[in-house]
Formats: C-alpha cells, sequence, structure tokens
C-alpha cells in the first residue's frame, strides 16, 4: 500500500498545467462506442485509473483502445462491438461505467449491466436514466443486481422532463437521443461545462443536438455516427484545488488552462476570502499574503457552487479567520472528510447536512485517509499547510481524478513523497 508524506509549511510558487477533465472525458469516452465509421482520437486525456477502468470496460464490448501516456492521447476504434454487456468486476468499479448503456441502447437495441460502484458519497439513483429510457421507448428489467434494458424496435424521440438535473442522467439521454427516431426534447439538464463538452463531441461525431448548458436541450435524431478527433476541456476541479493550494500556502501560482467561465462561484468565495485573481486568456494567477477570512459555502447543481469542491473549500476554511458555514444540498454523505480534519485539530461542527468550521490557528501533522476523491483532495491541501509530516492513505481515491499530483506539487515547492508503506 502507497502513502503521501507531506511536509508542511512551503509556499506553493509557480505554474501548473491544468489537465483534461475527469468528468467530461469517462462520459466522452463512452460516446466513442457510437462510432460506427472511423475511429476516436481524443486528445487532452488524463493519465487516470478511471480512465483506465472505462478503457477496459469499452474493451470489454469488443472496442480497440491505444492509450499514448506521453502525449496524452486516447485512440478509440468502436466500429466492430461484440457484445452488449460488460464485466461485472470493472463496472462496479466505478459509478460512471453506467454511461455505456445510452450507447450500446441506442446502437445495438439492448444492454445489460450490473449496478455500478464509485464513491460512497450517497446514494445517487439511476432512475432518472432509466426514466429517460423508457421516455425513449425502451424496456427495462431489474434484478440479481443487473439491469436490462432492450429496445428492440429502436428508441423514438420523446419530451423528457428531469426531477433533478442529473449530470449522468443526461449524458446517458444524450447519447441514447443521439440516433433515436425523431426529435428528443429534454427539460431541466444538467449545465455542467461537461455537458457541454459531451455535447460538441456528439455533435463533432454527425449529431444534431441544440442548448447544451441551458435548461433545455433539443436532439434531432441521425442515422449513425463517426468517430472523430477531439480535445477534452481542463478540469475546473484540479483548476479549483490548486487555486485553492496557493491561497492557503500563501503563495503565488499561475493555474495554466484554467477557464474563468467554469470557475466562477470558486473564485468569487475565493476573493470573498482575501485572495487575489489575475484572470487571463491562458488562466488565473492567484496569489496570497495575509490571513483568509472564513466564508460560508452553499453546494448547488451547476452554476451554482460546486460539491466536488466542498471537501478542500473545508480545508481552506479549517485555517480561516471567524466561522464559515458549509451547506450540502447535493449529496447527503458527503462530510466523510470532517473526520479526517479534526484529526489534524481542525474545529468542525456538523449537524445534517450543515457543517460549522471555526478557524484554527494552525492544523497538526497526523496520520489520516482520503475517504473520497475530493476528500483526498482536502487532506492534501490540509497537510500542506499544517506542522509537520501528514500521512496520507487510501491514494486508490485520489488516483481518480488527479494527474501526476505529486510531480506537479513538487515542481510548485511542495515538500510532498509518493512511498510504499
Amino acid at each position: 500500500m502507497e502513502k503521501l508524506l507531506i511536509e508542511g509549511g512551503a509556499p506553493l510558487k509557480g505554474r501548473v498545467k491544468i489537465s483534461g477533465a475527469k468528468n467530461a472525458v469517462l462520459p466522452i469516452i463512452a460516446a466513442t462506442l457510437l462510432g460506427e465509421e472511423k475511429e476516436s482520437v481524443l486528445e487532452e486525456v488524463p493519465g487516470l485509473c478511471d480512465v483506465k477502468t472505462i478503457s477496459e470496460i469499452i474493451e470489454s464490448v469488443g472496442a480497440k483502445v491505444r492509450y499514448n501516456a506521453e502525449n496524452e492521447t486516447l485512440t478509440v476504434d468502436a466500429t466492430n462491438l461484440i457484445a452488449t454487456e460488460a464485466p461485472t468486476d470493472l463496472v462496479r468499479k466505478m459509478r460512471a461505467s453506467f454511461l455505456i448503456i445510452g450507447p450500446l441502447l441506442t446502437r445495438y437495441g439492448k444492454a445489460k449491466i450490473s449496478l455500478p460502484g464509485g464513491c460512497a458519497i450517497g446514494t445517487r439513483p439511476i432512475d432518472l436514466h432509466l426514466k429517460g429510457f423508457e421516455a425513449l421507448g425502451a424496456k427495462i428489467e431489474i434484478g440479481h443486481g443487473f439491469i436490462s434494458v432492450t429496445a428492440p424496435n429502436g428508441l423514438v424521440g420523446n419530451r423528457i422532463y428531469l426531477d433533478f438535473p442529473s449530470v449522468g442522467a443526461t449524458e446517458n439521454i444524450l447519447m441514447a437521443a443521439a440516433t433515436a427516431k425523431g426529435e428528443t426534447y429534454l427539460e431541466n439538464p444538467a449545465e455542467e461545462p461537461e455537458i457541454v463538452d459531451l455535447a460538441n463531441f456528439l455533435n463533432v461525431m454527425g449529431a444534431k443536438i441544440r442548448g447544451a448548458g441551458t435548461n433545455l436541450i433539443k436532439i434531432t435524431g441521425v442515422e449513425r455516427l463517426r468517430g472523430e478527433n477531439y480535445t477534452i476541456i481542463p478540469d475546473r476541479i484540479e483548476a479549483g484545488t490548486y487555486m485553492l493550494a496557493a491561497a492557503m500556502t500563501k503563495g503565488d501560482v499561475f493555474i495554466e488552462n484554467a477557464i474563468r467561465e467554469h470557475l466562477k462561484p470558486v473564485i468569487a468565495k475565493l476573493k470573498d476570502a482575501g485572495a487575489s485573481l489575475e484572470e487571463s486568456i491562458n488562466g488565473i494567477r492567484v496569489y496570497a499574503s495575509g490571513d483568509l477570512k472564513s466564508v460560508d459555502i452553499k453546494t448547488m447543481p451547476y452554476p451554482g457552487f460546486p460539491t466536488d469542491m466542498q471537501a478542500q473549500f473545508m480545508a481552506m476554511l479549517a485555517i480561516s479567520k471567524g466561522k464559515g458555514q458549509v451547506i450540502e444540498t447535493v449529496f447527503e454523505n458527503r462530510f466523510m472528510h470532517v473526520e479526517e480534519l479534526r484529526r489534524m485539530g481542525a474545529n468542525i461542527t456538523v449537524n445534517e447536512r450543515c457543517a460549522e468550521v471555526v478557524g484554527v490557528e494552525k492544523l497538526k501533522a497526523s496520520r489520516v485517509k482520503a475517504t473520497d476523491l475530493r476528500a483526498g483532495a482536502a487532506m492534501v491541501l490540509a497537510a500542506l499547510v499544517a506542522d509537520g509530516v501528514t500521512e496520507i492513505t487510501a491514494l486508490h481515491h485520489i488516483d481518480r481524478g488527479y494527474h501526476n499530483l505529486v510531480e506537479k506539487l513538487i515542481s510548485l515547492g511542495a515538500k510532498i513523497k509518493r512511498i510504499e508503506e
């Protein structure tokens, strides 16, 4: 088992390049299954564990996948698929594995998958995915840990309203409706930049999708899609994490590739906390010299404050002056990092989905673990400003979402090592 050793106290300075977005690349890799002609070449694909898993999943149904780590390019040939069911052991590794249902269903009229896994941050029901498939004419069977979706006569466009703007359901419906007969209108969809990126890729493949990023998406079904070349957008959550690292360590970091439009709530809260930001076409510079001030945050679906930045902000509030409040509205079990921060001396009180954080003068090094992906990032941030050397275990969570984390932090002056325990 590996662990991180981080000695706190070093201000981060320099430039860091943000990798392609994890939450965009996974559905886009799933969407390559729709390419009946030509191979797809995806650029800016980070070498994450989740990318490896989704690649293995699409390989299991017959896609040919090649990853070039040097130039971060993934090539997928899905012209000749051989199956409509993925192995259970792969599917249970990751929630995003359910995204292969939409492409397989619309291309072959059937798909079967075991109930997917992922971080234990909440129930994240798949009922909205299934509701969308049923509206398009599919039949659902659930039993013995499997879900079978069939549409022997093909999918037909319809008007679909999502009770909650689910990212995964929006993505699955976009892919399923891309080659369905007629028009599909998707109301109250998720509006995240990653949704727009998927729609853009599908359109490059030959789909006709309008309105992605708004509260109404129109999909006009086409006969077939082809593989194409595409570049993944930068990861706004990775960018936000490094922005907080710069501010918390009283450093000065230029976050290359960070897109302002994708980070508005994070930028606003960082400014409220007293950090300085300079925005340019190539990225965002973040620097701080004095103490940070506490702020209140409330997670919301995009364009609200992202739940994927909640844990990192809690780490920042732990050392900020004053008292801040964190309200989590998206996932019901996303405060598992609180106990780990308390091990380091954080003063945090939790009442259901609300956490009250009173800033302390200093955090103390301790042995902690990454309880999920973003909690792992919060532990790294806390360790960067703690007295002493912090040990962080359960690194497989962090590896799911942060490409070359150790190397990037070392380049900014962090004192961090990854060792075998």
